[in-house]
């Protein structure tokens, strides 16, 4: 890997940038509203089906709209759908599309187009392989109107349609929902508030968007990702700056308009500045996490998985990831804390003291080898990199024979989906975070899923874990479901899917002369202003 460019290079090539783009743009376009955002991580894939990584579900909300959506009461609202029935057997679900619905080509949204999408995105969501298995048919009745047919009721259709984390199920074109699930799409069509201007994105560098100008928004207030998409500028250019000191210098001399994520150790420099807002827009907060790879050894042994929660200290992560204990903390649950499904079964393992004999132990038992593990990094992710120092140092304290393998973020989530050994570019361990809603269900959980080739990434399988599943899909009640969540998260601390490390916040911080920016675990950026 390269060495990084010293930070006063990469200011002056940053500065280059965006002066040449200026040029480039002419006199018009100097005349429109431009917001210049710095996003979490390069943006590499354009396809939010094919992976789950947040900088593509960001994307995605771009460029694409969705049947319904979430809004900030967890309530599940009508987005591209303007009415809905339900069939007094509950089977048979038929939806009608609003007026003015329009593909960035100039295509008008149909109901084959819907029911294209939803399938796709059914085979790679873990609600969605859900609902897929309750689906009977889906039929188009005419061009805007379409219907669900199940196999037997299932009171999650709306929820699955307007999930607002990933995967999202936005609607593409029929032509580019055709595209098998498990190969990246290339065409960015969308019907959303924003259009992709393909032909400006330059990885590693810029992606751009403008405003679609036949997009006809909702009346309702804008909510999480529900009610009016109103865009307010002319130009959204995403600007990849992995170098954290040239980011907040760009941010502090107005240069860039908004920064995602600001590293903790950098809020001091840039809450001094009055020009600069520094906020936290994230209600529930993030949950960070290590994903075990189970199809190759030295991890899809579960003692030597369990042996890693023992030498885990939550608290090393929190303060490593927030910088602040009012900024991150312990969450020694599978289901987001502070929700109605998290609690503390199974969790005194790593509520306790690190136990190393006790890992060592489990080390032994396991078999282990001293073969190589290999842990991803993203050195350019705030989140993940902490993460990725110390469980290195604790693997490697415990006697594994850990190695770090730096990268960045784009790298990570592309080589995440190889399933091949360490020797030939596979891994064993990756750091992730999932926003709160992400992980307060069963039915949202994506990591606890034990489902083999079905499963994200690290392919854990379990039955125990998917007959537990089904149960609390089938449960009558919350008391119910709160019991079948104990047992299962009981069973995450038996097999180790993988292992919460913190809940936390990561503030965003923008410029003054910006307004409206939503608060939601999706960054969104219809509603914002630049005055």
């Amino acid at each position: 890997m390269s060495k990084p460019l010293p930070v006063r290079i990469r200011a002056l090539a940053l500065a280059a940038t965006l002066a040449a783009g200026a040029l480039a743009a002419g006199p018009a376009a100097a005349q429109q509203k431009v917001i210049r955002f710095i996003p979490e991580a390069d943006l590499r894939a354009i396809d939010p089906i094919w992976t789950t990584a947040y900088i593509t579900r960001n994307h995605g909300y771009m460029v694409y709209d969705t049947l319904f959506a979430t809004d900030g009461k967890f309530q599940i609202q009508p987005q591209m759908v303007d009415k809905w029935e339900v069939s007094p057997d509950k089977l048979t679900y038929t939806f009608t599309l609003r007026d003015g619905l329009k593909f960035h080509d100039g295509q008008p949204v149909r109901a084959a187009d819907c029911i294209a999408s939803v399938v796709r995105w059914s085979k790679r969501d873990v609600l969605g392989q859900k609902l897929d298995e309750m689906t009977e048919s889906w039929t188009a009745v005419n061009d805007k109107t379409f219907r669900l047919k199940l196999k037997k009721p299932f009171p999650y259709v709306l929820e699955a349609l307007g999930k607002p984390s990933s995967n999202v199920p936005f609607i593409m074109p029929e032509r580019v929902a055709k595209t098998d699930p498990f190969q990246q799409i290339s065409d960015p069509t969308g019907s959303g508030p924003y259009r992709m201007v393909k032909e400006e994105w330059v990885p590693g560098n810029k992606v751009v968007y403008v405003k679609n100008t036949d997009y006809v928004p909702r009346k309702e207030a804008p909510s999480w990702a529900a009610g009016g998409k109103v865009v307010k500028v002319d130009r959204v250019e995403w600007l990849y700056i992995p170098d954290s000191a040239t980011a907040a210098a760009a941010l502090n001399s107005g240069e860039v308009d908004w920064w995602q994520q600001l590293p903790p150790d950098l809020i001091p420099v840039l809450s001094k500045n009055k020009d600069v807002k520094i906020e936290n827009t994230d209600p529930l907060g993030s949950i960070g996490l290590i994903r075990f790879n189970q199809l190759q050894p030295p991890f899809n042994n579960a003692k030597l998985r369990e042996a890693v929660l023992y030498i885990v200290n939550q608290q090393d992560y929190a303060i490593g990831i927030a910088g602040d204990p009012k900024n991150g903390k312990p969450c020694a649950s599978y289901f987001t804390c502070g929700t109605p499904l998290a609690n503390s079964a199974g969790s005194a393992v790593l509520t306790g003291k690190r136990d190393f004999d006790k890992a060592k132990q489990l080390i032994k038992e396991s078999g282990y080898k001293g073969e190589k593990i290999v842990v991803l990094d993203a050195t350019d992710q705030p989140i993940v990199h902490p993460q990725a120092l110390i469980t290195t140092e604790i693997l490697r304290k415990a006697g594994l024979n850990a190695e770090l393998q730096a990268g960045d973020w784009g790298t990570l989530i592309t080589r995440r989906s190889s399933k091949e050994p360490v020797e030939k570019g596979g891994w064993s361990i990756f750091h992730t975070w999932f926003v709160g809603p992400d992980l307060t269900t069963p039915a949202l959980n994506t990591p606890l899923r034990g489902a083999g080739e079905k499963s994200w990434f690290g392919w854990p399988t379990d039955a125990k874990m998917e007959a537990l599943r089904d149960q609390w899909f089938a449960a009558p009640d919350l008391a119910a479901q709160k019991k079948i969540a104990e047992q299962m998260q009981a069973r995450a601390f038996e097999m180790v899917p993988y292992i919460p490390t913190a809940q936390f916040i990561i503030p965003t911080a923008y410029r003054s002369n910006l307004a409206g920016i939503l608060v939601s675990p999706m960054t969104l950026m219809w509603n914002v202003e630049k005055k």
